[in-house]
């Protein structure tokens, strides 16, 4: 058995994950009477962060628990062996470090979003893979608006010419996502929609005077906030951006 760190929630250096990983340590030995075998996965963008133990002492007590770590940073000097790795996590691994590697530059971000889609056809996984991995990365790679129509319509050409047989999944997922072209009230309130769960996910539940202004924000600011959301840390973050915009 072995705990984690889920992927989308440890993107940052905490100064409390040591402990936390214990906590979660200790309440499995409680809950199950085994004890785990305890891995963390660290997402986050600093280097220097890697903890793999936790410590404690007191007057006749002392503790060190002591579990694995992997840093996917390590993985960006690696990225020939990945291309050519048949692991599925392989391009985990990769969407992850070009939404790092490509969060101030948007263009950027849509080729390698659309080498990495390519990669999956290439690397011949069955069509549940393809899938399952598309929506990771489309979950992961997030474009503003503008780009993302570029984005699908590039997408579908190569899949047009390579004569693949996914696109109907594609579409699918590309109208879940609400970047499908329809009728533009529900592209618009898809587009809040998805912005506030980011937003959830980065900086955790959004009060609800902040999601009444974000519900009154344009078209045009909705694609900045989602822009600008990558690099929010705190709810903080996002009120200072709000209390910018014009009303």
């Amino acid at each position: 058995m072995a705990t984690y760190a889920p992927l989308p929630d440890q993107a940052k250096s905490e100064a409390s994950f040591a402990e936390r990983m214990f906590v979660y340590h200790l309440r499995i030995f409680d809950r199950f009477h085994s004890h785990a075998t305890s891995l963390a996965i660290l997402c986050d963008g600093n280097d220097k962060w890697r903890p793999n133990q936790y410590r404690f002492s007191s007057p006749d007590t002392e503790l060190t628990f002591q579990f694995g770590m992997v840093k996917l940073l390590d993985y960006r000097e690696q990225w020939v062996t990945l291309e050519q790795n048949s692991n599925p996590f392989a391009v985990v691994v990769m969407a992850h470090l070009k939404a790092q590697e490509t969060r101030r530059d948007s263009r950027q971000r849509k080729e390698s979003k659309l080498s990495l889609i390519r990669q999956l056809y290439e690397q011949r996984y069955d069509r549940r893979e393809i899938v399952n991995l598309f929506r990771f990365i489309d979950w992961v790679i997030i474009l503003p608006k503008r780009l993302e129509r570029e984005f699908w319509q590039e997408l579908k050409v190569y899949e047009e010419e390579r004569r693949m047989p996914y696109i109907t999944s594609v579409e699918r997922i590309g109208f879940e996502r609400g970047v499908e072209q329809g009728i533009e009230q529900g592209i618009e309130q898809g587009e809040r929609s998805l912005v506030l769960r980011l937003l959830t996910r980065r900086v955790g539940e959004v009060p609800e005077p902040m999601r009444t202004q974000i519900e009154a924000l344009s078209i045009p600011q909705l694609e900045l906030l989602g822009e600008a959301l990558l690099d929010f840390t705190s709810l903080s973050d996002l009120e200072v951006w709000l209390a910018s915009q014009p009303h």
